[in-house]
């Protein structure tokens, strides 16, 4: 999906240009303060042209109707920016619109593969409902698998083409509606009403319907509210000031009301009024671009803050399934049969940890698969009472399992660890591993090293995050001799272990009350509490309902270390509207040289020398400035989509960076532009 982002392309430039004429309406006028004041100030010009026809104007008829044009398209301009910004994410909601079918749900009476069927359409679906899903049905609606396993195709939500595997239990059984089962079968429980589904809310956001300002957008539009009414104060005074002037010194001309809605309007925060809103929505839509889904621009903005990651160890850190990685044998035992004898244990287990077992022995000693039925063997299976599985065959009792589990097993049965293997268990486990045992009857015949396999890149990009100010923690339920291995070896600054969920909790507000801002990652249901209580939640689209529904960002490829490109984007965000709100102020300073004294010069003859400009006249002074304040609006649009580039060096580098550029070019570039303007205009 995100590599079908639209961008400036002819449909969206069409309909950000129609849509920039349905937005000159009072009702959507009056939620930009700032561009309020210009909307008043546009229909007050457009009287004065209207007095002027009728030959009662207060100022030349072509001069007050090239003031009205400009205002005008000044109002054009900031709704066409905002038009662009949301007119990239309805683009962005048709594909997701394009994912959804209509589709046929196997409706069953209970939640098991042999209960009744009926067909029904998916738009019926409520939340509780069961349904059969088998390979090539489309998923009817969000839900959780409660059965079975199955490979689908999420491609349609996230863009990648290699399908996931889905199954009952653990944090990889949420599914989405309009992803399609490939192989298998699975009972989903629908988790969510029609209308209210993932897709459903990804296309409200995306199209801005619930986009909210967020409490730094606030506080700008607060102070440069404040800003405009100071300065509509100031300009309502010039006018009695004027007269009173003329009437002191009998001479001179009263300044115009046209002029002084030009100088309110040039004086005013209008170029980061005018762009604000795009700012914001190009924020998310970026953020959407990275296949991240924000729920709110809140956590965009907070992610640009943050100096704690926590992280979940299983899923996040490691690759969720214990590798086997080694055989150890006893003293009087050779490798080969260790491994024969372990690989006999593992045929008929189907879990990952067995599997791995498998292919370590085919691999490393060349041992083929075998049926274990054609041996005559019977398989014991693992459970979480005995902690151990196995096969008998010819007499053998073959064992592997948990060495506590395991040494219980030997003591019923006459024997016993001897000091060498209980050496070697209680070295895996200061490794971080997990140690598994091996028995044929009461022999011990070595140990398997089960290793959590840290997911590659892992280390790096920890590194990334230490150099932009994040620390690092990891989470896990292990105890601390495995966790302080993992973390070693992971590359992350700190680890909590024997982590309960109440612990996350904990831990996350007792960071926050010392004055961090906390991110964390997550995807299962004990995730949840930590989740809510974050500043920002980055859940995976792999996890559970629960998981989901605490984040406020939700990443579709399940990428745990996509939260450094979140950070990057908050980070963008924030400076983006720094910088142009730097230079809105800025060129303020130009247009007091540009329009002061031209606005005055007919009251005050001496304000002439501070036009350094040497504009050629006061009117053409002034609207140059007018069109200069216009035009800078859409040559900041571009910026203010696409967001200031942003490199991992520190705040006060980035700091100094904003000034020199934004600053200084906000008190430069107006001189320029408003000089050539000028020269155009006098031609």
């Amino acid at each position: 999906m995100a590599n079908k982002i639209l961008s400036w392309n002819t449909s969206i430039l069409k309909s950000a240009l129609w849509d920039a004429f349905l937005k000159l309406t009072p009702s959507q006028q009056i939620r930009n303060p700032i561009m309020f004041t210009v909307y008043i100030s546009s229909l007050l010009t457009s009287a004065l042209f209207i007095q002027a026809i009728t030959g009662h104007g207060e100022a030349p008829t072509h001069f007050i109707l090239a003031i009205t044009f400009w205002l005008w398209l000044t109002l054009l301009f900031a709704n066409f920016s905002e038009a662009m910004a949301e007119g990239r994410g309805k683009a962005q909601a048709q594909e997701l619109r394009r994912t959804r079918h209509e589709i046929q749900a196997k409706k069953l009476a209970r939640p098991e593969r042999k209960a009744k069927i009926t067909l029904i359409q998916s738009t019926k679906l409520k939340e509780g409902d069961w349904v059969l899903i088998e390979a090539g049905d489309f998923i009817p609606s969000d839900g959780e698998v409660i059965e079975g396993i199955a490979s689908v195709n999420e491609s349609a939500i996230t863009g990648e083409s290699a399908p996931v595997i889905r199954e009952s239990g653990g944090d990889r059984s949420s599914v989405t509606g309009g992803t399609q089962v490939l192989s298998d079968w699975i009972i989903v429980r629908i988790t969510a009403n029609p209308g209210e589904t993932f897709i459903d809310q990804m296309i409200a956001l995306v199209e801005g319907a619930k986009r909210q300002k967020t409490p730094n957008e606030l506080a700008l539009t607060i102070l440069l509210s404040g800003l405009t009414i100071v300065f509509l104060l100031v300009c309502a005074t010039l006018l009695p000031f004027s007269l009173y002037s003329i009437h002191a010194a009998g001479s001179g001309q009263v300044i115009s009301v046209t002029v002084l809605i030009a100088l309110f309007v040039c004086l005013s925060p209008t170029t980061i009024g005018g762009l604000l809103s795009a700012i914001g929505i190009a924020g998310m839509n970026r953020m959407l671009q990275s296949n991240v889904i924000a729920l709110s621009g809140r956590a965009i903005e907070a992610a640009g803050d943050i100096d704690i990651l926590l992280l979940d160890k299983t899923g996040t850190i490691t690759l969720g399934n214990r590798q086997a990685t080694e055989f150890i044998p006893a003293e009087d035992v050779s490798i080969e049969q260790l491994a024969d004898a372990a690989q006999l244990a593992s045929l008929a287990d189907e879990t990952p940890e067995g599997r791995s077992i498998v292919i370590l022995a085919k691999e490393k000693y060349g041992l083929r698969g075998r049926d274990i039925l054609e041996l005559g063997a019977t398989f014991v299976p693992f459970t979480a009472q005995t902690r151990m599985s196995g096969a008998n065959l010819a007499g053998r009792q073959i064992r592997k399992g948990a060495a506590e589990a395991i040494e219980i097993y030997l003591k019923e049965m006459g024997g016993t660890f001897s000091p060498s293997i209980q050496e070697k268990i209680a070295s895996i486990s200061r490794q971080g591993g997990t140690p598994l045992v091996v028995v044929d009857g009461k022999k011990v015949l070595g140990v398997l090293y089960l290793k959590d396999i840290i997911k590659g890149g892992m280390r790096e990009r920890f590194t990334e995050l230490r150099k932009m100010g994040i620390k690092t923690i990891m989470v896990t339920g292990d105890n601390p001799l495995t966790a302080a291995a993992i973390a070693a070896e992971a590359g992350v600054d700190d680890f909590l272990a024997n982590a309960t969920p109440e612990d996350k909790l904990k831990l996350i507000r007792k960071l926050q009350a010392e004055g961090h801002l906390v991110a964390m990652t997550g995807d299962g249901t004990n995730d949840a509490p930590a989740l809510a209580q974050a500043d920002v939640a980055l859940t995976m689209n792999t996890g559970t309902p629960a998981a989901k529904e605490a984040g406020n960002l939700i990443d579709l490829d399940s990428n745990p270390t996509k939260l450094i490109e979140v950070v990057e984007i908050g980070k963008q965000l924030l400076m983006t509207r720094g910088a142009l709100t730097t230079f809105s102020i800025a060129n303020d300073a130009a247009k007091y040289f540009a329009i002061i004294p031209a606005a005055f010069v007919a009251t005050y003859p001496a304000l002439n020398k501070l036009n350094i400009m040497h504009l050629a006249t006061p009117h053409s002074a002034i609207l140059s400035a007018v069109i200069f304040n216009a035009l800078s609006i859409v040559a900041l649009l571009p910026l203010a989509l696409r967001g200031v580039s942003y490199s991992r060096t520190s705040a006060a580098h980035l700091l100094r960076n904003n000034v020199l550029i934004y600053g200084l070019g906000g008190l430069i570039v107006p001189f320029i532009g408003i000089k050539l303007i000028d020269i155009f205009l006098s031609l």
